[in-house]
């Protein structure tokens, strides 16, 4: 039976052609001058069967050109580290750069941590702001490599309400060889964001060229600080405590407390009057000094007894005042900072001698 595209020619008549389309029975062949010519199916006798369309499946699969593989550049090897002969012992720094140390009012800053040590470090550096919250957050986590100093962030003047308290928790390791293990570490500082405006706050380091506020992190295998007692918190306490007292004080005289072999002599003017009333400032500095010159004399035959004066924190006036009596007055008596666990910022310890 024909079909369409078939080359057929007539079986009575002369002629022939191509079958462009078949309608019932009725068969339109095409001659080579492309007339159509309806044929009675029956009378088309196939001279050549047309061949189905190739199709994508039939046509053959030509290989893309191969393209020259060139060799793979190998990676180059890391630089091997180079150890110190002190590096052995941990020493880190957190270090803070202005960017423009003639304009910290508008300059921004870098922050930077030295590992002077042949240990690797897998560090974390943390800020937190003094709010209710007391979340920190994560400014800076991964590795610091033997020897090298890494550049934590940069940061602006906007960023400085965050960064009241900085942490930086660390692991030391060494890569493909033996070492001796140390305590990884969580060395919280309070940072006073103020000296950011102070030029006179950075000072020169050795690894640095130019001025830096620089803090220690770990320094000879100690980490500087592991514990931050804020000190507002500190005194704020100890003055709800002394207004707890104040109802069952005792007379002034009798408020000299030995303590073991620590005399104990507190300075705050409440304590040592009832009411500051028509008295100006010199005249409260005044008799805080007399009673301290009360105490040093009652107490200077006791050679190698210790006497503690709570003046508070303050502005420092009376301590400073305390200090010039002591080296006017007693040039053989010792002073330093009292125990900070019992008694914050706010007393110094003297030590008596003949």
């Amino acid at each position: 039976m024909a079909k369409v595209n078939d080359i057929v020619r007539f079986l009575n008549a002369t002629g022939g052609g191509r079958i462009s389309r078949i309608e019932g029975n009725i068969a339109y062949v095409e001659d080579s001058d492309g007339f159509e010519q309806p044929v009675l199916l029956r009378e088309c006798v196939v001279v050549d069967a047309s061949k189905p369309k190739a199709t994508a499946y039939d046509r053959p699969i030509i290989p893309a050109p191969s393209k020259e593989e060139k060799p793979l550049r190998p990676e180059p090897a890391p630089a091997p580290v180079v150890e110190t002969e002190e590096g052995d012992v941990l020493n880190v720094v957190l270090a803070y750069e202005p960017r423009e140390l003639k304009h910290l009012n508008t300059t921004s800053y870098d922050a930077y941590l030295v590992n002077d040590s042949n240990y690797y470090l897998y560090v974390a550096y943390m800020t937190r702001g003094d709010n209710a919250t007391g979340m920190w957050r994560t400014r800076f986590h991964g590795i610091v490599e033997p020897n090298m100093q890494v550049q934590l962030e940069e940061f602006g003047h906007a960023d400085l309400t965050e960064m009241s308290r900085v942490a930086v928790q660390y692991v030391a390791f060494k890569e493909g060889k033996d070492f001796k293990l140390k305590n990884p570490a969580l060395v919280e500082h309070r940072l006073d964001t103020t000296k950011f405006y102070k030029i006179h706050c950075f000072h020169d380091c050795e690894y640095f060229d130019s001025p830096v506020l620089a803090l220690d992190v770990v320094r000879n295998d100690r980490p500087a600080r592991q514990m931050v007692i804020d000190s507002s918190e500190l005194e704020r306490a100890m003055q709800l405590k002394r207004n707890a007292d104040r109802p069952n004080r005792r007379p002034v005289e009798k408020h000299n407390k030995v303590k073991g072999e620590i005399i104990e002599c507190d300075l705050h003017i409440n304590e040592l009057v009832d009411t500051t009333a028509g008295m100006s400032n010199s005249d409260m500095l005044q008799l805080q000094l007399d009673k301290f010159n009360e105490v040093m004399r009652e107490n200077l035959r006791r050679p190698g007894a210790k006497v503690v004066f709570i003046h508070g924190k303050g502005e420092g006036v009376l301590r400073k005042a305390l200090l010039d009596e002591l080296r006017r007055k007693y040039p053989r008596c010792e002073a330093q900072d009292a125990s900070f666990r019992e008694y914050g910022f706010g007393a110094t310890l003297v030590k008596l001698h003949q």
